[in-house]
C-alpha cells in the first residue's frame, strides 16, 4: 500500500511542476506547498554562489569505472576530458567512491533522455563500456 502513495506522490509532483510552466497567452500557476514534501521525494535545493541548484533522483552514463589507484584517478580524469572534447556542453563528473574512480556525465531526469546519449557516446568509438547509472543528479534553477 505504501508503495502506491508513494507513486502517487512522485505522479503528483510532476503535475505540479508542469503546471508551474508559463505558457504565453494562458497565464502562470503558482503552487505553494510545503518543502518537506520535496524532502519525501529526495529532492534538495542547494544554493552554490549565484546559482541554485535542485538535488534530485535520476540518471547519469557511466563511462568509466576503475580500481582504487593513481592510475585509474588519471583515467578517470582523462575519460572526463575526452567526453568534453566530443559533447562540450555535458556535465562530467569524476570522482572517488571506494573502492573505485569513477566518471559518470550528465544529469537526466528520464532514462530516455539518458538512453539516448549512451548511444551517442558509443556511436563515436571512443567510449565503448558505458552503461546508465541511477545517480542524484544536479538541476539548476
Amino acid at each position: 500500500m505504501l508503495l502506491f502513495a508513494f507513486t502517487g506522490i512522485v505522479r503528483a509532483q510532476n503535475i505540479v511542476k508542469s503546471l508551474e510552466r508559463y505558457v504565453p497567452g494562458q497565464g502562470k500557476v503558482t503552487i505553494h506547498q510545503d518543502p518537506r514534501i520535496e524532502a519525501l521525494l529526495g529532492t534538495e535545493y542547494v544554493a552554490t554562489g549565484e546559482q541554485t541548484i535542485l538535488k534530485s533522483p535520476g540518471y547519469r552514463v557511466q563511462v568509466y569505472a576503475g580500481n582504487n589507484s593513481r592510475t585509474a584517478r588519471n583515467e578517470a580524469t582523462n575519460m572526463a576530458s575526452k567526453v568534453k572534447e566530443y559533447f562540450p556542453d555535458l556535465k562530467t563528473y569524476a570522482f572517488f567512491t571506494s573502492p573505485r574512480w569513477l566518471c559518470r556525465v550528465g544529469d537526466f531526469r528520464s532514462i530516455e533522455e539518458a538512453d539516448a546519449m549512451m548511444r551517442k557516446l558509443r556511436a563515436t568509438g571512443v567510449f565503448k563500456e558505458v552503461s546508465i547509472v541511477k545517480d542524484q543528479i544536479n538541476i539548476p534553477l
